[in-house]
Order: structure tokens, then sequence, then C-alpha cells
């Protein structure tokens, strides 16, 4: 025969098996981000395909000011400061 304290148990381990699986977190669904995320390149795309010629120009500038503070031996806020300097001549040699 089972005793009291024996049924207490195992209800009491029973329960706490089942309150594991309720208190359980779930993971958040992916699909309310996916969306909001394939919307963003969309706004974008436009911009990018109105000024190609543009952004080449301010790549080729910065890439010449990179060089010039590289030739001078800039580092940290110099460098930054110098860089920010040079684009606004557009690349020029001061």
């Amino acid at each position: 025969m089972i005793t009291l304290p024996s049924r207490i148990l195992a209800t009491t381990v029973a329960s706490l098996m089942l309150a594991g699986a309720a208190f359980a977190q779930t993971p958040t669904p992916a699909a309310p981000a996916a969306p909001a995320t394939k919307a963003e390149p969309a706004k974008t795309a436009p911009a990018k395909m109105a000024a190609p010629k543009e952004k080449a120009e301010r790549t080729a500038a910065s890439l010449e000011c990179s060089k010039q503070a590289d030739a001078k031996g800039l580092h940290g806020k110099e460098r930054k400061k110098f860089r920010s300097e040079c684009k606004k001549t557009a690349g020029k040699p001061n």
C-alpha cells in the first residue's frame, strides 16, 4: 500500500514537471521582423541608382585623402580632422 507522503511527493514532482513546461519561454516569431527589413532596401534603392557617378567621385576623393594622410603619418583625431578638411576641398593637396 502506498503511504500518504509518497502520494504527496509523487504529486509534487509531477506538478513541477508540468509547471516547467508551462513557464518555458517561446522564441519570438521572426516573421514580423522580415517584412520591415525587406521594406527598407526598397526605399534606399532608388537613391543609389540616382547618383552612381557622384558616389564614385566621393570615393576617389576619400581614397586620395587617405593616401595623403598615410603619407603624413597621421593617426587618430588628427587623421580624422585632416580627412574631413581634405574631402571638403575634393582631395586637392594643401
